[in-house]
């Protein structure tokens, strides 16, 4: 009897000490090719759970202290602060993520990739005159009436965006910002980034605000050839590249308070802080490195690394200031 229970302990204390439980609200094929890479470096199994960010979050809560969930790993600061606000995750040790800046991590997650939120526009129908200096609160300018296409206000990626103009500028500067951009929407706002791109594209709209990635998915024909040479028809600027910045979100990962496999996840986030698997990213989903210098070596689809950032506020700050903005953006019959 005694022999059988010991021989169970080390079996359990064995499959614990190989495998990985993420849950994760991505869903890029590059990923999962990264997490066969790191089976394959480490011998940890990597089981996956996608869904959505609030999803994962409400079953994580739910298993609470029986929960077999080790990283949660998010698209859009705003919903790792969500997830951190209701005391999902265990405190980082900061020292060992000192790579990365500040700007991006804070006591309970770490950023893993970098994203902007750009504008994209037609060189046919809008000059790169027009719009050189652009910033974000010019968008809410009279000479846009009815020329930008964007995605709804329940859209968390707006959602960051405008906290972001919150932190910076003040809920009564908002406000008003907020009154002239929604009068420049060019229809009401409705589809993903990639169908506002195409908007652009169309002509139908002169200005587009959507994720970086997005446009390089186009240009690389993975969503068909239609797209690819709609993309093709347009090109992004970088706005506040004379002020603060352009605004920044990342996706990020956490390790969960009751995880089993914490060892694991530790060496699961270092593997992905990598400059091999950062390339990854960059190569495959299109996004940046949060790494300092660490550029792509693939042609970035008329994306260049070289853009002044806004790392002037942390992004905690777009979780902290979500529902806010949120708030004043449906007053401002953004829909």
């Amino acid at each position: 009897m005694l022999k059988f229970i010991f021989l169970s302990l080390l079996f359990y204390n064995y499959s614990l000490a190989d495998e990985l439980n993420l849950f994760t609200s991505r869903h890029y094929e590059g990923d999962n090719m990264l997490f066969n890479q790191f089976t394959d470096k480490t011998g940890i199994k990597v089981n996956v759970v996608s869904g959505k960010s609030k999803v994962l979050e409400k079953r994580i809560l739910e298993e609470g202290e029986k929960s077999k969930a080790d990283i949660l790993f998010l698209a859009d600061a705003g919903a790792l602060y969500s997830s951190q606000s209701k005391g999902l995750f265990t405190k980082l040790d900061q020292k060992r993520y000192n790579f990365i800046s500040k700007s991006l991590r804070n006591d309970y997650w770490v950023g893993i990739t970098k994203r902007a939120r750009i504008v994209f526009y037609n060189p046919n129908v809008t000059s790169v005159n027009e719009i050189k200096d652009i910033t974000y609160e010019n968008l809410a300018d009279k000479k846009w009436d009815k020329a930008i296409a964007i995605r709804q206000s329940n859209n968390i990626y707006n959602q960051s965006l405008v906290a972001s103009i919150l932190e910076h500028n003040g809920e009564r500067k908002t406000k008003k910002w907020l009154n002239g951009f929604v009068k420049n929407f060019a229809r009401s706002p409705q589809g993903n980034d990639r169908a506002q791109i195409l908007m652009v594209a169309s002509g139908k709209a002169k200005l587009a605000v959507a994720n970086s990635y997005y446009y390089s998915l186009m240009l690389s024909g993975i969503k068909g050839d239609k797209q690819k040479k709609a993309a093709e028809k347009v090109l992004p600027h970088f706005p506040n590249q004379n002020g603060r910045g352009t605004h920044i979100n990342i996706s990020g990962a956490g390790i969960l308070k009751f995880s089993p496999n914490k060892e694991n996840a530790l060496k699961f986030l270092d593997f992905l802080l990598t400059e091999k698997s950062q390339l990854e990213f960059c190569n495959n989903s299109f996004e940046f490195s949060v790494l300092d210098n660490m550029k792509s070596n693939k042609i970035r689809n008329n994306l260049n690394d070289n853009f002044k950032e806004d790392h002037s506020i942390d992004v905690t700050v777009y979780g902290k200031r979500q529902k806010e903005a949120y708030v004043l953006m449906k007053k401002a019959g953004w829909n």
